[in-house]
């Protein structure tokens, strides 16, 4: 198979490819480097299976050259990695989300490309959604900009296989973590307690809960579906089995760092901004009935990325 993925050179993205190249794919990166990182593909230089083209999503030229490339399927990860972004540049979502998702379903109808895979998001689902939430929960009223460009995505795609035919995979995430991460808490915590090892400041009242999944389990899970599920248009969500509140997050994190003794400081309220979900967890159900579970729970996939993380950065450190 010959892959297109957008976003390659990111978080999800650059695991993604670790397996399709173990494989035996061949892949095609789209990706402007705005977040993701070439040195997350290194590794793969010598095998001749991944060509990385720098470009942007928002222009359509760019999408429509690299689909030219006689691409099979499409993993379409790229998005705006930073959701509270969105509250201060508002057009964000609209142009790395709903925008740049119209110019890969479109050029995908021109190159004659039938298959996509999408990564959305459980922040579709809104607030005030039962927990653990199944895929059929509707009407979905996303709260922030970012949720609202992940329901268009996903209603431009259903589009596209209803009138073009297209077959899609999408896939409704809870929050993914693990290696190579470049932002989200545990990230934000880490960077914090090197600034300041006294002191870690967590936005909200620390009892937000929601669901972490590692971005290994994340990558196999999306091939496993991808193999198993056959329908013009197939959703699932992707999650673990169970939650964890940002209050575990700061405790775990400040004993990963070994700085035992940073005072854990809430800034209040009970979310961390506008937009926010304080608490969300997926019904797995569908996932699990396929076939494929999770090698990590919430805490284990915290503590796994807390500690993959610092090692990351002690490799940047020594360099």
């Amino acid at each position: 198979m010959r892959a297109l993925v957008t976003g390659g050179a990111g978080f999800i993205g650059s695991h993604l490819i670790d397996r399709l190249v173990s494989r035996g794919d061949h892949i095609v990166v789209l990706d402007n480097l705005s977040s993701g990182q070439l040195s997350f593909l290194d590794h793969h230089q010598s095998t001749g299976q991944v060509k990385v083209i720098k470009g942007d999503l928002c222009n359509f030229e760019d999408v429509h050259a690299a689909m030219n490339e006689d691409i099979d399927c499409v993993f379409h990860l790229a998005a705006n990695p930073d959701i509270r972004l969105g509250t201060r540049v508002t057009d964000t979502d609209l142009k790395q989300g709903t925008i740049a998702t119209y110019n890969v379903v479109e050029a995908m109808r021109r190159c004659d490309v039938k298959k996509i895979a999408f990564a959305s998001s459980s922040v579709v689902y809104g607030e005030g959604a039962p927990l653990p939430t199944p895929e059929d929960y509707g009407p979905c009223m996303p709260i922030s900009l970012y949720g609202a460009s992940k329901q268009a995505g996903e209603g431009l795609i259903s589009s596209w296989v209803g009138t073009f035919g297209l077959q899609a995979w999408i896939f409704r995430f809870a929050n993914i973590i693990g290696a190579r991460g470049t932002h989200g808490v545990i990230f934000d915590f880490i960077h914090k307690l090197r600034k300041d090892p006294t002191r870690l400041e967590v936005l909200g009242n620390g009892l937000q809960e929601k669901s972490y999944m590692e971005v290994g389990d994340c990558a196999d899970a999306i091939l496993h579906v991808m193999s198993i599920a056959n329908e013009p248009l197939n959703l699932y969500n992707l999650g673990s089995h169970d939650t964890a509140s940002v209050r575990t997050i700061a405790e775990i994190v400040v004993d990963v760092t070994g700085c035992k003794d940073a005072q854990i400081e809430y800034t209040g309220g009970d979310r961390g901004w506008a937009g926010d979900i304080p608490k969300a967890r997926l019904s797995i159900n569908k996932m699990l009935e396929s076939g494929f579970d999770v090698g990590m729970d919430s805490e284990e996939a915290i503590r796994h990325t807390a500690e993959s993380l610092l090692a990351e950065i002690g490799l940047e450190d020594e360099s």
